[in-house]
């Protein structure tokens, strides 16, 4: 679910429902030792994979996507119902158009574990992939159903019909989750984790009520159950749990492409990045590459910016106090691999057990950098 906007999760509320997802408390990491963590390899792959590669390489920057030619709405025109603009969060169908055509070949399987309004999945199927989904959110669940009927009725996927379906649930099951038939079967995964409440949304006008902001939150904001609502820290933990389930379903060499990027809390950057290039460690994931996709048009001589209201709202107060930020013309694109060869079967029940002690991963430990608004440990 890639986000429009600048992101600025807010401090995490001390209430829980019935179904809060334990952690333990988050310990603060000295600097010295998150940058220690960062060059160390966590892989649970050999150090070496049949490719000659080392699983602990960091990956290096690859290429540019120009993904931002035309606009967001002119992406998704005449191919998503209405619905699916109330999103908070949505990804650029050409990011998707263009891992799934660099990764993967016409027939195989792509799989998005949170797939919000199926951009994945629509993208995938309209090139002539499989596609399988995952939705937390029942809403999100009908609305990726509605855009897959739009393209049935548009005639992809010939006389067979689409091949396509989206299941409901928290990708942290993914295992018990998605039918056995899908071992082994994906060839890539294109998704983004969710960052939490953030400024991110649409805007209206109101005469006497000057600016009003709405569809900027995931679902009910105290529902524990939803990864954009737990605080930063448990969402690396819990998006590690989801790298780790999705080896189960990839092919011995299949891609995971994530798109990401950093936000400022309190003028400070949130390397978000490099804490998923972690989380990718530490589920047992190979780094290759770290890409970027253009959020802005490539002109002639430079980029046309196409920053969303909020963004350009909060560069121009950041200014005002002094700080000269820039409006954001690209996301990171973080593309991992599973190893040449397949997983053995005790590797393979290792992964589909939850991992013990999971919150305190290297990206837990990395999620307390300084900065970080201090209500979120709880």
């Amino acid at each position: 679910m890639t986000h429009d906007a600048i992101h600025q999760p807010a401090a995490e509320s001390s209430a829980t429902t019935a179904g809060a997802v334990s952690d333990e408390q988050t310990q603060r990491i000295p600097r010295a030792l998150i940058a220690a963590l960062d060059t160390s390899p966590t892989a649970v792959d050999n150090s070496v994979d049949s490719g000659g590669q080392k699983t602990g390489a960091k990956p290096s920057a690859v290429s540019v996507w120009t993904t931002a030619q035309s606009s967001p709405a002119a992406q998704r025109k005449n191919k998503y119902t209405p619905e699916s603009t109330a999103h908070p969060a949505k990804m650029l169908p050409e990011v998707v158009r263009h891992a799934v055509a660099h990764y993967t070949k016409p027939g195989e399987l792509v799989l998005d574990p949170m797939c919000g309004i199926g951009t994945t999945l629509v993208e995938a199927v309209r090139l002539g992939r499989r596609a399988v989904g995952v939705e937390y959110e029942p809403h999100w669940v009908e609305v990726a159903n509605a855009n897959l009927d739009v393209a049935r009725m548009q005639g992809v996927g010939g006389e067979k019909g689409i091949d396509a379906r989206v299941f409901h649930g928290d990708a942290r099951q993914l295992v018990t989750l998605l039918p056995p038939e899908y071992v082994g079967q994906a060839a890539l995964v294109v998704t983004s984790p969710p960052y939490g409440p953030s400024t991110h949304g649409q805007v209206s006008v109101s005469p006497g009520a000057g600016v009003q902001k709405y569809h900027h939150l995931y679902g009910n904001t105290l529902d524990r159950g939803n990864l954009a609502n737990i605080g930063h820290h448990r969402l690396l933990a819990g998006f590690t749990r989801i790298l780790a389930a999705l080896r189960t379903f990839l092919k011995s060499g299949g891609h995971i492409a994530i798109t990401i990027r950093p936000w400022r809390e309190h003028a400070e950057l949130i390397d978000l990045p490099s804490q998923i290039l972690a989380c990718g460690r530490a589920a047992g994931l190979i780094p290759v590459e770290r890409n970027v996709a253009l959020l802005a048009r490539a002109a002639e001589t430079d980029l046309v910016a196409r920053g969303s209201f909020f963004q350009r709202d909060f560069i121009r107060k950041q200014r005002e106090a002094g700080l000269p930020l820039h409006l954001i013309a690209h996301e990171d694109v973080l593309v991992f691999r599973t190893a040449l060869f397949p997983l053995r079967s005790r590797e393979l029940e290792g992964v589909q057990r939850e991992p013990e002690g999971l919150s305190r991963s290297v990206c837990h430990r990395e999620a307390r950098v300084p900065g970080e608004v201090e209500a979120a440990a709880s």
